[in-house]
């Protein structure tokens, strides 16, 4: 889209949509792109809430134009966050609107002083602090690490809006509607909760205390800096995030299995028949080797019992499998029951990191661990379907 939607009498969306880009932040799939959300409150004063990505900031400028005209300048840019996607047409509009004042809280100033060399024309907040744009007023509210130190909230409490950073956002572009009422919303929220779980779902205790800060607060409408504007019940979001945060898992497993030659597929297989005969609706299994690893992290956080299964790979863990745990372990996901198989043919280990991960991870791993030589035996899968039996009951 190129051109300003109305969001609020005053409130317009100026964003735009990236089909080009292709990795998030050069990780993440965006196999239908990302919007770069921001917008204008057109007051007495003019205020910019963030900006966008480097490439589109012709479009960005369009769309504040549409609005108040070639001529009036813009008043405010607030920072609710630096990461360059949201900040990145900063230096364009201050050659634009030399008289612009930046408005960030002290954490955001070094990073516009690191990342841009803007230094002047800054107006520093604290953490509750307002400032009055005419019949509107914002506030601030300061959330460090949701995702990055700087990262904070702005409130416009005559229309109830809160613009939330990063925070309750996901991947996707806004394909002619921007609002949640106007859109796919089945396919916006598994793609939030990936963006949470890859983004975000590290710094859970921070998203808690972000929550806390701002639930007093009458909040009718959530802009996020990307995905749909959420105006039909914004409180959904936050309860999402506030239970992802929290680490509550859904009843359902998640089968990962890596495997060169079949072998270890063929015991993942059945496992997941095991749990399906139990009573297990939801069995998911991902082929670690073609299946983005993004997707995989979605899955484990949203579900209780996870079944990792490796091949040995030179006398170590499937190289794509030791990926996914590192990230598990930094991420230090809670609140999942842990199943464990694999195999080898001549020198073992595979199974052995996995079972160091699960020591460091802290997760209730249930036996038996299956360990096969070379292609799993009728014993092996007899195992396999015992396992299934185990986690069913755990869940």
């Amino acid at each position: 889209m190129n051109h300003a939607i109305k969001v609020k009498d005053d409130i317009y969306w100026v964003g735009v949509n990236d089909r080009k880009t292709d990795l998030f932040e050069s990780l993440w799939p965006l196999p239908r792109g990302v919007a770069y959300n921001a917008y204008l409150i057109n007051d007495e004063k003019v205020a910019l809430i963030d900006t966008v990505k480097a490439p589109f900031e012709m479009d960005y400028l369009q769309n504040i134009q549409k609005v108040i005209g070639p001529d009036r300048r813009v008043d405010y840019l607030i920072i609710n966050h630096m990461e360059p996607d949201h900040s990145g047409a900063i230096q364009f509009l201050t050659r634009i609107f030399p008289d612009i004042t930046i408005v960030g809280n002290k954490k955001t100033m070094e990073f516009l002083k690191d990342f841009y060399g803007v230094i002047h024309n800054t107006l520093i907040i604290e953490d509750g602090q307002s400032l009055s744009l005419g019949s509107r007023t914002l506030q601030f509210h300061i959330t460090p690490m949701v995702h990055w130190p700087e990262t904070m909230m702005t409130y416009e409490g005559k229309s109830g809006m809160l613009f939330s950073g990063d925070a309750f956002g996901g991947f996707g572009t806004l394909d002619g509607g921007v609002f949640d009422d106007e859109l796919d919303m089945d396919y916006f929220e598994d793609e939030m909760l990936r963006y949470f779980s890859n983004i975000v779902g590290k710094y859970s205790m921070m998203v808690l205390k972000a929550i806390d800060k701002v639930k007093h607060l009458d909040i009718q409408v959530i802009g996020a800096t990307h995905g749909p504007i959420l105006r039909k019940n914004p409180g959904i979001i936050i309860e999402r995030y506030a239970k992802w945060s929290r680490q509550e898992t859904e009843k359902g497993v998640v089968i990962v299995f890596g495997s060169m030659y079949g072998n270890t597929e063929k015991m993942a297989e059945r496992i997941a028949r095991s749990l399906a005969v139990q009573g297990v609706e939801k069995v998911i299994i991902h082929d670690i080797s073609r299946t983005h690893i993004s997707y995989i992290i979605r899955d484990l956080w949203r579900y209780r019992g996870i079944i990792l299964g490796s091949c040995t790979y030179n006398m170590k863990l499937f190289p794509p499998m030791e990926q996914l745990i590192g990230i598990l372990e930094n991420d230090a996901m809670k609140n999942h029951v842990l199943g464990i198989f694999g195999g080898y043919s001549w020198s073992g280990g595979g199974v052995k990191r996995l079972k160091e991960f699960a020591v460091n991870a802290k997760w209730e791993t249930l036996e038996p661990v299956i360990e096969a030589k070379c292609s799993p035996s009728e014993s092996d899968l007899e195992q396999c379907d015992h396992l299934g039996e185990e986690i069913a009951k755990a869940l």
